[in-house]
């Protein structure tokens, strides 16, 4: 399945759904902040979005209620989020990690874990091959 772009607001909802698995738009609605819950309405179209972009699907209907899961994983959205941010750096990791490092937001610890994680899949890839 081709990896869905989304937004800020579609995360916040596919959030709830990546740790409920299921939930009815109201669930969906009740799970954001009470000083910043959106509207009943905007979350209900929002989630006919994700459902139209096959982010989000009916699994079943209580009542009145249709309750939604999500279709693409957690992992698939932060890798098509990691492919738009690299976009803006036209496609090349170092100067993004230049720019977290710079901005503080990339540690000594944080770039030798990236580190160990490089060995552990190269050294998958040596015995794979």
């Amino acid at each position: 399945m081709a990896l869905t772009r989304l937004s800020r607001f579609d995360l916040k909802i596919m959030e709830a759904l990546w740790t409920a698995r299921a939930l009815s738009i109201r669930e969906i609605q009740q799970s954001f902040p009470a000083k910043a819950r959106p509207a009943y309405t905007t979350v209900q179209t929002m989630v006919y979005r994700l459902e139209a972009k096959g982010a989000v699907a009916r699994i079943k209907k209580i009542s009145n209620a249709h309750i939604f899961g999500p279709l693409i994983s957690r992992e698939n959205a932060r890798r098509r989020l990691i492919d738009d941010v690299l976009g803006l750096f036209g496609g090349r990791a170092q100067p993004l990690m230049a720019g977290l490092i710079e901005a503080g937001k990339l540690s000594l610890e944080d770039i030798q874990e990236a580190e160990k994680t490089l060995r552990r899949l190269a050294k998958k890839k040596q015995e794979d091959l």
